[in-house]
Parts: structure tokens; C-alpha cells; sequence
């Protein structure tokens, strides 16, 4: 049986290329007629380049050969996805205008810039399932832009469940209560917010790590609460605290910019940190995210007391929030 000329490079290169083909869910035996060569040998309606592209040069060989073919049939894949890319390759400003068109038409995108929520967002800083966040990085989707083109072109017979499926329909409805659990989105108000992006970070963990946190920046807890954050492992309090703050660096830098100068207005006008967070509607979460806010808001001028008989500001009683921000 003699041994196939391709390498596995020579394999990959092909492939990769052929991915982005618009003849990738053509039949081989169709695509080997146009090309003038040997017939593809092997029969089914399954027998298009999407069957074996995703697979290694290895996987591909075993593949063949169980289903009868010689080693050397890679050779053969090969050359007729190598020589459909030389005749495809014409087309390629047509396939672009194609996509371009698709994107202006895309009911998913039109809702993410209604809402102003941006394209580019990171995946990375969506709430998704495990599952969900895995489907993204195999389908190398790297923003929420991206996510609304790819589910957009889905086939209707295609079934999506989980937090795709719940991403999508909330995207599809312009659903903000539902599209709030997965993005740092504020019902009733446009674009995405820096206390929501953090907040969706610590829902994300759980009840005792999040008691935890709570309880190392100052908290009072309740006695469930207490017993909760006891229960915590520190090692994952500690890796989830420095995953938070590395988070809040990022997120603060790259894509809130706007949203943390707001927020600084706000508290050096007089505003607290304890009204401004109310809306996450969690104490614990709003604690822990004040915390992290706090490395990015300068303090405010210290309040001006009422003045006692003697003419010294009498003394202010203090919170949490005034600890925080206040004089020590």
C-alpha cells in the first residue's frame, strides 16, 4: 500500500485555507468532476470537505482507511481542496460583499447597537455556562459582535440550548432583564456599566465565596452569612480576589473609561458609593464591588461637619462606604 506524499504540514496548510471556502459543504465527487481529475472514491451524501477538515492528518488517515481507502487517498483529498482554492480564490470579493451585506442586515447587531451595547465587547466578560463559553472558544468567537453574526447565519435546523440559546433569544427580543444576566447591561439605561461588569463577575462564584470577600473588605454578615464565608476554601477566596481585581484592572482601562469618570463625578459631588451600587441589589455584592471601585476613584474632600458650640466640626458617624472613602 504505498504511503501518501502529503505531510501532515502540507495537510494543515490546506485545510486551514479551506476552511473559509464557500465550498466546503460541496460534495467531493462534485468538486473532483470540475476539476477535470479521478473520481472521489468514496460514496455518501456526507462526503464534503466540512467531514474531514476539522480533523488532523492522522485522524484523517484512519478515517479513509476505514472506509476502505488506501494510505495514499490523502493525497487526493488533498490536491482537490488545493485546486477548488485555485479556482474559489476569484470569487473572494464577492464573498466579502456577501458577508458585508449579511452583517447591515443582521437583526442581532441592529439590537446590540440600539441597546449601545458595543460589538467588540470581550465573550470573555459574558456570564456564560461552561459549556457555552467552551462552544466559543472552538468556534474562535471573540466578541459579542461575533457571537450575534455566527448565530444569526445558524440554520433553523440547527438546536442550540443552554446559555446560547438564552444569550440569543435575549438578544433576538431586545430582552434587557434577561440580557442583564449575562451582560454588565442596566435595565432601563443604554450601554454597559463597570458595577454591573463586576458585579456579573462575583455572581458568577459561590454564595460562600462571595460571603467571603464580603466579609475581608469590612461587612457586617449575617449569621448564614458568616457561617457561608467560614465555609469557604481560602486558597479559592484568595484565587478568585486576584482574578477580580486583575478583571477590574482590565475592565476599567480597555472599556469603561467613561463609565468610571461618571461614577467619579458622581462621588466627588456628594454622591456614596452605597446609593450609586443599590442597583446591583445584592449587599454583599455591592460591598465587595466598592472594594474594587475604590482603587480607581479618588477620595472626595473630606465633609464639612455641623459646628458644635466651640466652633469644632462636630464629629461624623461613619459606614462602610464612609470608611471606604473617607478620612482614617
Amino acid at each position: 500500500m504505498p504511503d501518501p506524499k502529503s505531510t501532515a504540514q502540507d495537510w494543515n496548510e490546506v485545510r486551514v485555507a479551506f476552511a473559509t471556502s464557500i465550498m466546503v459543504d460541496t460534495s467531493l465527487k462534485s468538486l473532483a468532476q470540475n476539476l477535470d481529475g479521478p473520481d472521489w472514491p468514496v460514496p455518501g451524501q456526507n462526503e464534503t470537505p466540512a467531514t474531514y477538515i476539522d480533523l488532523t492528518f492522522d485522524e484523517v488517515r484512519d478515517l479513509l482507511a476505514r472506509k476502505g481507502q488506501p494510505a495514499d487517498c490523502i493525497d487526493q483529498l488533498a490536491a482537490i481542496l488545493r485546486e477548488t482554492l485555485a479556482f474559489d480564490s476569484p470569487f473572494g470579493e464577492m464573498v466579502e460583499q456577501v458577508e458585508a451585506s449579511e452583517q447591515r442586515d443582521n437583526q442581532l447587531l441592529k439590537n446590540l447597537a440600539r441597546l449601545e451595547i458595543p460589538a467588540g465587547f470581550p465573550i470573555e466578560f459574558v456570564a456564560l455556562a461552561a459549556d457555552t463559553r467552551e462552544f466559543c472558544q472552538l468556534e474562535k468567537l471573540l466578541t459579542v459582535g461575533e457571537f450575534a453574526i455566527l448565530a444569526q447565519g445558524l440554520s433553523q435546523n440547527v438546536i442550540v440550548g443552554g446559555d446560547f440559546r438564552a444569550l440569543l433569544n435575549a438578544l433576538a427580543q431586545s430582552d434587557e432583564p434577561a440580557l442583564a444576566k449575562f451582560l454588565p447591561l442596566r435595565p432601563g439605561a443604554k450601554g454597559l456599566h463597570l458595577p454591573e461588569a463586576l458585579a456579573l463577575g462575583l455572581r458568577a462564584q459561590p454564595v460562600a465565596v462571595r460571603a467571603a470577600l464580603a466579609r475581608k473588605v469590612g461587612a457586617k454578615l449575617t449569621p448564614q452569612e458568616a457561617a457561608a464565608a467560614a465555609s469557604a476554601p481560602q486558597d479559592q477566596v484568595q484565587t478568585v480576589e486576584a482574578e477580580l481585581r486583575e478583571q477590574a484592572a482590565r475592565l476599567a482601562a480597555d472599556w469603561f473609561r467613561t463609565d468610571l469618570a461618571q461614577l467619579q463625578q458622581q462621588v466627588a459631588a456628594g454622591a456614596t458609593l452605597a446609593r450609586l451600587l443599590v442597583v446591583l441589589g445584592d449587599p454583599l455584592i455591592e460591598v465587595v464591588v466598592a472594594d474594587l471601585l475604590k482603587a480607581y476613584l479618588k477620595r472626595p474632600p473630606p465633609a464639612t461637619g455641623a459646628t458644635m458650640a466651640s466652633g469644632a466640626p462636630a464629629p461624623l458617624r461613619r459606614g462602610f462606604f464612609a470608611r471606604l472613602f473617607g478620612k482614617k
